[in-house]
């Protein structure tokens, strides 16, 4: 099973049966693990990931370091479960360091990005703090380089 997550963290695209010449078994069994792996919610969902810019879609990216005061027996879970629920919200982390969160938020302009953290990050109740960081460019994203030089590409093979 470890296998067929590591194909499919490379590229999800791949049918069972390609998954199952690589691996040497059969499609059925491909297709069985892959339903075992998504009914026990290790595989959570299948996703693409997209050059905005290529597709002429304006899209900032931004990463906003929280500060929170934990709940008493709740910690940081209440407050991570009111973040994570804004649909803006592309992921959020727990972390060690000055901040105790990580969100990634995707808006359409800057001004949509300062206005969330303004009226919806900012005034939740145990949010001491936060820094925004706008992406100004993306090289490489889950595992994909985002812009490829094919020049330096062929140096490098030369090599």
């Amino acid at each position: 099973m470890i296998d067929i997550l590591k194909i499919l963290n490379t590229d999800c695209r791949l049918s069972p049966a390609q998954m199952a010449k690589m691996l040497g078994c059969t499609e059925v069994e491909v297709s069985q693990a892959m339903l075992d792996l998504e009914n026990n919610h290790v595989i959570l969902g299948y996703k693409a990931v997209i050059n905005w810019e290529r597709a002429s879609q304006e899209v900032v990216t931004a990463l906003i370091e929280v500060r929170v005061t934990p709940q008493r027996g709740d910690g940081f879970e209440k407050i991570a479960e009111r973040i994570y629920q804004y649909p803006e919200v592309e992921s959020l982390y727990l972390m060690s360091g000055g901040y105790d969160l990580a969100v990634t938020l995707n808006g359409s302009t800057m001004k949509d990005v300062a206005l969330f953290v303004a009226t919806k990050l900012a005034p939740i109740d145990g949010v001491s703090g936060t820094a925004t960081h706008f992406v100004l460019k993306k090289y490489k994203e889950s595992g994909v380089l985002f812009e490829v030089n094919s020049e330096k590409q062929e140096r490098a093979f030369l090599i």
